[in-house]
């Protein structure tokens, strides 16, 4: 227990500290100064070798973050921050740290009738750091499941796109606690 609280405290330094000093895994530009700031982007690499049939819709849901958020960019590539997975469960994702983790696109919840592009979405949403919201409505995309097959909604409200640019801000990984359980759609 103790080894793993001080391996996580190195790793959030370390990532900290990469960060400031602009040399942060992903993280674009090499300028200074305010215009650098407002112009930062963090990359988030993606592989979706194992996602099977999910794998286009996938990148779908990466152009829908891109097309939304400002501070962080998903593409396809390597090393990968995000590792995407098909398998006959339910769709969940496993973030290992903010921009970090597992994508499982679980056959389950597609046979069920719910909408693959939403799922993908709302899982790279967690890698993202947001959590599920819990019943909500369909046009919120972190309500998940709660909101029903017929909900066909794939895109994130102005709140959640709001709280992802916070959490990307100028480049740097904000580093917190993130909940240790696998998040389920």
């Amino acid at each position: 227990m103790f080894l793993r609280r001080t391996t996580r405290a190195l790793v959030a330094l370390l990532v900290l500290t990469l960060g400031l000093l602009g040399a942060g895994y992903g993280t674009a530009g090499a300028a200074t100064g305010p215009e650098a700031e407002a112009s930062a982007v963090r990359t988030l690499y993606y592989d979706s070798s194992r996602a099977a049939e999910f794998a286009k819709v996938i990148d779908d849901a990466a152009a829908i973050w891109n097309n939304s958020v400002k501070n962080v960019r998903l593409q396809k590539g390597s090393p990968a921050n995000i590792v995407i997975l098909a398998d006959d469960g339910w769709p969940r994702a496993q973030p290992t740290s903010l921009g970090s983790g597992r994508v499982w696109m679980g056959r389950q919840a597609v046979q069920q009738g719910y909408y693959p592009l939403r799922i993908a979405t709302h899982e790279l949403g967690h890698i993202l750091g947001l959590p599920d919201r819990k019943p909500g409505p369909c046009s919120s995309l972190m309500s998940g499941s709660s909101a029903g097959t017929s909900c066909r909604n794939p895109n994130p409200n102005a709140q959640e796109i709001a709280e992802v640019d916070r959490k990307f801000a100028r480049g740097v990984l904000n580093v917190e606690r993130l909940p240790e359980a696998v998040r389920v759609f």
